[in-house]
């Protein structure tokens, strides 16, 4: 039985490509698919958009570290109340910091009532201690996906806002 057929122009790929040869293919890439007249539709978000979706991914890990964790649903909330009707890529990364702050911080919230009642202390200060990191790492992990333009989403989230 013979062994596989070597493509002679590249000789690291056992098999050549099955995919259409022509030039003509029916596939188009997914920005312009896009409609131009939706002005909820932009192929690569602005600037403006990606500084806003970064300030309400980095509020939550700043909020974080200055209220001790109380506080970290706040700034992206209010990002989104402020930018919700201008831009779906921001609307979309603050709802999703948001989602995710908040589910930080009830996962906080219920580990500090563990801890304080000494029942749940050995399950409550991980809890606590997740809680923060969550929201400081992945928040931190979002602003910079956001600043080079690709909505982050993050893996762990109550979906409240949408």
């Amino acid at each position: 039985m013979p062994g596989p057929q070597w493509d002679q122009n590249n000789a690291n790929t056992p098999y050549s490509n099955p995919g259409p040869q022509n030039s003509q293919s029916s596939w188009t890439p997914p920005s312009s698919r896009q409609n131009p007249s939706d002005p909820w539709q932009t192929a690569v978000p602005t600037g403006d958009e990606r500084t806003w979706a970064m300030l309400a991914h980095l509020s939550a890990p700043i909020a974080a570290i200055v209220s001790a964790g109380w506080l970290t649903f706040v700034g992206p909330l209010i990002i989104w109340f402020l930018q919700k009707d201008r831009s779906r890529f921001v609307r979309q990364a603050s709802a999703g910091a948001f989602n995710f702050s908040f589910t930080m911080w009830v996962v906080s919230l219920i580990g500090w009532i563990l801890t304080v009642t000494l029942i749940g202390a050995v399950i409550g200060i991980p809890m606590i201690i997740i809680g923060a990191l969550g929201s400081i790492i992945l928040g931190c992990i979002g602003a910079f996906k956001t600043y080079y333009g690709e909505l982050y989403i993050y893996p762990w989230q109550l979906r409240i806002l949408s």
